[in-house]
Parts: C-alpha cells; structure tokens; sequence
C-alpha cells in the first residue's frame, strides 16, 4: 500500500509560478539572470538622473501608485490616509490592513515579491507586522545602497524609456547621458495632448506646443511642422518610440482641407461634433505614423481604457489617481483600416498593441498576424495590457 503527501510549497520561494521542472530549468539556467530592458514605463526621469532617496517605504511605495490606491478605497479608507494629509507612517499602516484582502490579486504578490527581494523582509505584511516592516525598510532607504539608480541595479536594469510629451526638454536624459550613467535611460514620445482635441486644455496645449517649436500654430500643416519638429528633436535625443494611450485607434476617411477647417474651429473655442474630432484624430495619427516610419521608431498603443470615470476625484486629484476601468470600444475595424492605410503605402513602422478589455485579446492577437510581413522578426507584437 502507497501512501501520498501533499506538500505545500513555501510562499514566494525559488521557484515561484515555476510548475514544471522544465519551466525551473527554463528561468533559473537562462532567464533569472537576464537584464531588464523596460521600453514603457512611468517612472520620473528627474528622480533617476538626482539619484533620489526616498525619505520612508511609504514615499517609494505608496505615493503614486494608484493600484495600490485602488485597493485601499475599496476596503473603505478615507482618503486622507492615501493621497490626503496623514502621515507617511498611518499611510502605510492602512496599507498594511487591505494587503491581506488582495489574496489573488496581484498586488499580493507583487507586495511580498518586492519586501523579500529588495529588502530581505520574508514576512507577511499585515496590521501586526506593518510598524516593523516600515521601520526596517525606511532605514535601509537611508542608505546609499536603496538610492533611486541602486535599487534599478539592484533589478538589474539595463535600459528604460520613460513616457515624454512632446514639449519636455529631456534635461534629464541628457543629464544621465553626460554623467555616464550605467543605466540607460531614453525618453518615448507620447504626443496624446496634440491628438485628443475634445479635451477642455487641446488650445493651450497647442500654443505651448508652438512655444517650444518656434512656429506659430494656426493651421494644420503648422501642428504636422511642430510634430516632425519635436520627433526631430526626439530622436536626437536617442529616442526610438511613440507611445500612445487611447480608448480606440482612429480611421476615418479625411482631406487635409477638411482637417485644417476642424482644427481652426477648435482654436477659436467652438465645440466639434464627434465626426469631426474623430476625422481629426485619424488625420494625426497617420500622418504621425509616417513620421515614425521614416524614423525607424517602433510605435506603442495602449488601447481600451476608459479613463477619469469620476468626475469629483478628477476635479479634487487630477488624472491618473486610481479612476480608470476596462472600456468596450469597438477595436478591429478602426484598427485594421488605421494599419493597412499605413501598410499600403509602405510606412508602417514596428508595432506593439496593448489592449486592457479581455474581450479583445483574439482581435488583437490575430490582428498582428495581418502585417507581419517578412521584413523584420516580430515586426508586429501583442503586449501585456
């Protein structure tokens, strides 16, 4: 007679998601020791190229993350004590409570995986550890080893392309340049401001745009001048990616005649109807993914967010606070038009998607399938959402 044993492998260990000894053997002989190469992310140049400290866990942690926000509203916490005036310590305290409420979400684990690897904290962080834990990790944020560019090494970075607007100087680019810095740190061009014109701020954005280019913008022809512009300018910079978050790609059928006329509409402050703010937008984005071709830049698209859904936080914090959920836009035939308009006349530049709805993941997936054309490996890519 045989007896079994189920046995419970430790949280977080060695081999953690690895559940086969061909995917142990995969990560821990080829993959574990690999560099990141990061060509998106939202992580603030200024801080890389000064080599920040953080002053607690809560200011590297907490401050920003609107994931962790997200969750932290849902338990019930006062706002107060996530974006308001608490200290940083009953900041984190909260923290610790609604950590043990996201078993199965991945802050979860994205929590323990970063206090244990970066830290050396294997504990469960909960109310009764949370004072200790924040003790021991903002000590060690005092030290020169948890500067801002150390804990990138300590990740083992080797690359990241920060999300620039078209009007940013890229100071701090040129900054970690000249000094050398191991870390390479490019910018990616996300002209979103210069495309979304229903927005209430698209006339500012405009004027500011001709600031920094020199041309005073008054037709549509000037706006597609300031953009080569600034990509010009991008790419002096070692730029090599456009990146744009969008509820959908545009498409529609336009004459630069008839754009021109919507665009000189929206300066003077008239409303548009959504036919023309789409015909607009379609006109920009293939007129910018020329632009990109002729660059050799690779192009992102962060397609299905439905964002700033409240409009009380939007007014009390700003965008990009924890406000954002899956949209159902119609993706495949806006999507399908917008990359064959560019593929028929031999511009289509390298594309990654990104799509947020599920629903959506075949359409994308086989979408990319339609413009992988020989002429490089993966020209076409399906990324995360």
């Amino acid at each position: 007679m045989t007896t079994t044993t189920n046995t419970i492998k430790p949280f977080l260990d060695e081999n953690f998601l690895l559940e086969t000894p061909t995917a142990e053997i995969l990560y821990h002989n080829y993959a574990r020791d690999l560099p990141i190469i990061d060509y998106h992310n939202h992580l603030p140049p200024e801080e890389i190229a000064a080599d920040k400290q953080f002053d607690t866990l809560t200011a590297v942690w907490l401050n920003g993350d609107h994931y962790k926000w997200r969750a932290m509203r849902t338990m019930g916490v006062p706002e107060k004590f996530i974006t308001g005036t608490a200290s940083d310590l009953e900041k984190f305290r909260k923290w610790a409570e609604t950590v043990p409420f996201t078993v199965r979400n991945p802050l979860f684990h994205w929590t323990h995986l970063e206090l244990q690897r970066y830290f050396g904290v294997r504990e469960l962080l909960n109310p009764e550890s949370a004072d200790a834990i924040y003790q021991t990790c903002t000590e060690a944020l005092q030290t020169q080893e948890f500067s801002t560019q150390n804990l990138l090494r300590k990740m083992n970075v080797e690359l990241v392309c920060s999300t620039d607007d078209p009007v940013d100087d890229l100071r701090y680019h040129k900054q970690t340049r000249e000094a050398g810095l191991d870390i390479k740190m490019l910018p990616a061009f996300r002209p979103d401001k210069a495309i979304l014109i229903e927005k209430e701020t698209f006339p500012q954005y405009i004027s500011q745009l001709g600031e920094v280019t020199g041309i005073e913008i008054q037709r549509f022809d000037q706006l597609l001048e300031a953009l080569q512009n600034r990509i010009g300018y991008f790419n002096e910079q070692g730029c090599f990616l456009s990146d744009h978050g969008l509820e959908q790609v545009y498409a529609q059928d336009f004459t630069n005649r008839e754009v021109d006329i919507i665009f000189k509409k929206r300066l003077v402050g008239e409303k548009l109807e959504g036919a023309e703010a789409r015909k607009f937008m379609s006109a920009v984005l293939y007129h910018l993914g020329l632009m990109y071709a002729e660059q050799g830049w690779v192009q992102q698209f962060h397609l299905g967010a439905l964002r700033n859904n409240s409009r009380r936080m939007l007014q009390q914090l700003g965008p990009d606070t924890g406000f954002d959920s899956i949209g159902d836009f119609e993706q495949a035939t806006a999507l399908a038009r917008f990359l064959d308009r560019l593929d028929s006349g031999g511009k289509l530049a390298k594309t990654i998607l990104y799509n947020l709805n599920p629903r959506d993941n075949e359409v994308m997936a086989t979408m990319i399938g339609n413009f992988n054309d020989g002429s490089a490996r993966g020209k076409m890519q399906f990324d995360s959402a």
